[in-house]
């Protein structure tokens, strides 16, 4: 009557094991570490940097613990804190801050196997872990004046396309006007640029001797240009603090033109408020043939590094004015060029591929240079020669690997802020005030697990003790599925721990009490076992699935803290009905199942216990 299948024992078997193997990652700590990432797409992070620099260390009697090197990044891990800080100094020194960055972090110490294998700590948010908070707030008159440049431009460009004669075209703040000779011609510009662009509002006006239009931003084209400019900086930023390695980023819009940033485990405020700053930009230039072939530059020349399929390095020379800026590209991703070498593919907007096709017809086999600006540093990742017309597609090839592709296509993609930004809040959480916090909210939720259990055991006897197992179980199975998901536990992620433990010893008291009401009626000790899990069963779903009702409308419309109880909360919900019914049921069938006759159960109230005894 209460035996399961041997398939049923060994599921619960497998799934407990699997909980304790996903679990035991967060018992392990965290080592400090120095991570070294470049600052430029052309600087290389590699095993060979990461023996250097112990080098430089090992002869400032700094040993270091270990190190961990991965795509793009490179990490090496020391015994303290202390040791920590003098390896960053000495680091700096020794790489300078022009090509790479230099940050602290910290590193768990799960072994290696078990890493293979995914079984990782769980995140832990900024008032657990320590780290920095910072409130920027997005330049919205900036933007708006960026953007009516970029109109200044359009305008310049169709003009010229349908053979409008304009006199001249200046931006004033954020209205751009259009300078005309005659009347007639005025209108005509009008009639052109209202259908060709209909994000602006154009208004004429003369002043006697000249003819003007006076171009404004439509008030719905003003709130998408806002919009596009936070959501634009939220993926830069995204992107930017991807290099100080952080685990579980809190990036997120605040209002109408704020962007909240909380970066967990970050000790080095100063280096993690210079990477948020971190900007690449793309300038497309004529080269200056004349300079290269003397060697010197001219008054309107710029002289740039260029890398070169050999691996040297040399000087290019491109006029100063810019053709073309990366803010005209939608798209870009890593390629292969004709000959199977590693280059990206570039799109551009409409007016970028006018003014790419202009640029290309009129300068056929003449060279044109790719400028890459990073840290206000350019280089030039192309030189090549034009060899046809082509307009909103085309590709940048150099001397870069299958990798620098992929990182150069990032950087162009969302390597610039749409809009400036400013740090109008900046909070810093210590790494001993989270250790302080770890410290009380598991100390509150073992307190809480303690008094639970005493209870339980002392009211239920041998049936309290099986509850406390599945309790046990059950907050195992909670650290696991974090850790797992990977999910970021917060304070309020630790208060949602402690409130799934008193739901599921609530569901074990309500089977408990089913089975004394049955042993109380006269029911043999085995049929009271199966009615009062089947009956307690439907109780237990109906308050679960009302509770996790409430919990996932907690997940979809709160935010931040909210949404992380919520998580929390859901998970446990539903760990909680494993291990309050099927694993407590399991051990219950295990230690009763297979004895055919029952003098009573060890369920509390001996009186209770008698009465199920005279009716068997």
């Amino acid at each position: 009557m209460n035996r399961y299948p041997l398939w049923k024992y060994l599921l619960v078997g497998i799934v407990v094991l699997v909980g304790l193997f996903y679990s035991v990652p967060n018992l392990f700590g965290e080592t400090p570490a120095v991570q070294i990432a470049p600052l430029r797409s052309s600087v290389k992070v590699d095993e060979d940097l990461a023996r250097r620099m112990e080098d430089v260390l090992a002869k400032e009697n700094i040993k270091t613990e270990g190190r961990l090197v991965e795509p793009g990044t490179v990490r090496l891990l020391f015994a303290d804190t202390d040791v920590q800080l003098r390896a960053q100094g000495v680091i700096d020194r020794a790489l300078g801050r022009d090509d790479y960055t230099v940050a602290l972090n910290l590193m768990p110490n799960v072994p290696a196997w078990m890493q293979s294998l995914n079984a990782l700590p769980m995140y832990l948010g900024l008032d657990l872990r320590g780290g920095v908070h910072f409130m920027m707030q997005v330049d919205m008159e900036g933007a708006l004046t960026q953007a009516a440049d970029r109109y200044a431009s359009d305008i310049r460009q169709i003009l010229r396309d349908k053979e409008v004669r304009y006199a001249g075209v200046v931006r004033d703040g954020q209205a751009v006007s259009v300078r005309f000779r005659e009347e007639a011609t005025r209108d005509r510009g009008i009639e052109v640029l209202d259908k060709n662009i209909p994000g602006l509002t154009l208004k004429g006006r003369s002043d006697g001797t000249d003819w003007f239009i006076t171009a404004t931003l439509k008030p719905e084209t003003q709130k998408s240009i806002q919009d596009f400019a936070v959501q634009q900086n939220i993926t830069t930023l995204r992107n930017r603090v991807n290099e100080l390695g952080v685990a579980e980023p809190i990036i997120q819009q605040s209002g109408v033109d704020r962007i909240v940033v909380q970066l967990p485990g970050v000790q080095d405020t100063a280096r993690a408020k210079e990477i948020l700053g971190r900007t690449a930009t793309l300038e497309i230039r004529m080269a200056d043939e004349v300079a290269m072939q003397s060697g010197t530059a001219g008054i309107g020349t710029d002289v740039f590094i260029e890398r070169r399929r050999d691996g040297s390095e040399g000087q290019v020379f491109v006029k100063k004015q810019v053709v073309l800026t990366g803010e005209r590209i939608t798209d870009a991703g890593p390629t292969f060029d004709q000959n199977q070498r590693p280059a990206v593919s570039v799109s551009l907007d409409s007016a970028g591929g006018r003014i790419m096709r202009d640029l290309t017809r009129e300068n056929v086999g003449k060279m044109m240079a790719i400028v890459l600006f990073e840290k206000g540093k350019g280089e030039a990742i192309s030189v090549a020669r034009i060899q046809g017309e082509f307009s909103n597609r085309f590709q940048i090839t150099g001397m870069f690997s299958a990798e620098e592709t992929t990182k150069l296509a990032l950087l162009l993609r969302a390597g610039s802020l749409a809009a400036p930004m400013d740090i109008v809040e900046e909070r810093t959480v210590g790494p001993s005030m989270g250790a302080e916090n770890i410290a009380k909210g598991w100390k509150s939720t073992l307190i809480g697990f303690g008094l639970i259990a005493g209870f339980m055991m002392l009211y239920y006897v041998l049936f309290g003790v099986i509850s406390v197992v599945a309790l046990a179980v059950n907050l195992i199975l909670l650290v696991a599925l974090l850790s797992m998901l990977q999910a970021t536990l917060t304070l309020p992620g630790i208060a949602a721990v402690a409130l799934t433990l008193g739901m599921a010893i609530d569901a074990n008291v309500l089977i408990n009490e089913r089975i004394r009401e049955e042993l109380r009626s006269g029911t043999t000790p085995q049929a009271a076992i199966t009615a009062g899990y089947e009956r307690a069963w439907g109780t237990i779903l109906d308050s679960n699935i009302t509770t996790l009702i409430a919990g996932i409308a907690l997940f979809m419309f709160g935010s931040g803290p909210v949404r992380g109880f919520a998580v929390v909360h859901c998970l446990g919900i539903l760990t909680s009905m494993f291990s309050a019914v099927l694993v407590s049921r399991s051990v219950v069938n295990l230690l009763y199942g297979s004895r055919r006759k029952l003098d009573g159960l060890s369920i509390g109230n001996t009186d209770w216990h008698k009465r199920g005894a005279a009716a068997a």
